[in-house]
């Protein structure tokens, strides 16, 4: 007859002995033992574990989640522990904490203050730049080889990423920039018409849209859609050992997956700048015509003497830098992604926000640039 299963606890000079035996099964579990045990091992007046078998027949996981969680209490109680099992046992316990949690797959039990929180985010600044520098080392020869014809990237990679922030992002760039076109209008029109130059609105619009604001608003939005996406997938390839794989059979990761989305988001975001200029025109022109009463023909022909092709030549190099911010910040978020489903989540969110933060500063550095070549 199989025997039930069996904890006995004895306590001397504050030494814990716990010795298991019998038949350990899920559904012979005896939670107020195990339950007892663990408050032992916890006590104050423990100073020292001896784990011990003695009778110990057939077992399955609950018995080793027992051990595990004796072991765990003992070690960070940092009392003295003796484990004197069998050797299979002995080997799943050790095994159980050479395994350490993956980065972002729990929560970190000690949640540091305002201060301890920013100054270990100065701390983790140097290296985290230097991280940057490395990968961005490792992107430009890349490039290089790229176009040398040296580089492992495939057509096919770089057509699909062409489709996916071209043709799939055309309704959601047509929409915010033409309502945005159409608040620069109400904005400009609240000023200009107290002084019945609303006419000027044409050029305010137009200005306006082909210079900077086009760019800027198709870059806030593949930031969201497709610098997002990016670091979601790089992110799952990580977590998937996908990239270990590519590494493995001797194929760049950066060659082969970054190199693509690179020059899709660099050829696409001009283009679809040029879109969203028409856009906000176009949404200029609605308010112009149909609430400012100005006729169709003499709000286009102010449009085209207002605005000159250097306005645009400037808002198509915003485009491009920004199309390059967006696909380097995805792409780094995703390959430095670490491996877990929190993990990609982080990766995801970091990548938009560091993607819209290097939008903005760009468009500072650019807007500088010209003012001091005045153009």
């Amino acid at each position: 007859m199989t025997s039930a299963m069996q904890i006995h606890l004895h306590s001397e000079h504050g030494c814990l002995n716990i010795i298991v035996g019998g038949t350990w099964r899920l559904a012979r579990d005896r939670p107020d033992e195990i339950r007892q045990a663990l408050e032992l091992v916890n006590a104050p007046s423990t100073t020292g574990v001896l784990l011990k078998e003695d009778g110990l027949a057939t077992w399955d996981s609950s018995l080793l989640v027992f051990l595990v969680q004796i072991v765990r209490s003992a070690r960070e109680r940092k009392i003295a522990l003796e484990i004197q099992l069998n050797e299979g046992l002995s080997r799943l316990i050790a095994l159980a904490f050479e395994v350490k949690s993956q980065q972002g797959s729990q929560r970190e039990k000690h949640e540091p203050g305002f201060l301890e929180d920013l100054g270990g985010k100065v701390l983790d600044l140097g290296p985290k730049i230097i991280n940057f520098l490395e990968f961005l080392g490792e992107v430009i020869p890349a490039l290089g080889r790229l176009f040398l014809g040296r580089a492992t990237m495939r057509s096919q990679d770089f057509f699909q990423a062409l489709h996916e922030c071209s043709l799939q992002a055309l309704p959601i760039v047509a929409v915010t920039n033409l309502l945005f076109g159409l608040i620069l209008a109400f904005v400009g029109a609240v000023q200009l018409t107290q002084f019945g130059v609303q006419i000027y609105v044409a050029g305010l619009v137009g200005i306006a849209m082909l210079r900077v604001m086009g760019a800027v608003m198709v870059g806030i939005v593949m930031a969201g859609r497709v610098g997002a996406s990016y670091a979601a997938l790089i992110g799952t390839m990580q977590v998937n050992e996908e990239i270990d794989a590519l590494t493995t059979l001797g194929i760049s990761p950066v060659e082969f997956l970054i190199l693509p989305r690179i020059l899709a988001l660099v050829l696409m975001v001009p283009i679809l700048t040029i879109y969203a200029d028409v856009m906000g025109i176009i949404g200029g022109y609605l308010v112009g015509t149909i609430m400012l009463d100005i006729s169709p023909v003499e709000y286009l022909n102010a449009t085209m003497s207002m605005v000159n092709v250097s306005n645009g030549l400037i808002g198509l190099v915003y485009a491009s830098m920004f199309g390059f911010v967006i696909a380097l910040a995805g792409c780094y978020q995703g390959l430095r992604c670490g491996r877990s489903a929190q993990a990609v989540g982080q990766a995801t969110t970091t990548a938009v926000v560091h993607s819209i933060v290097g939008i903005i500063v760009m468009t500072a550095i650019i807007t500088v640039i010209c003012n001091i070549l005045n153009v």
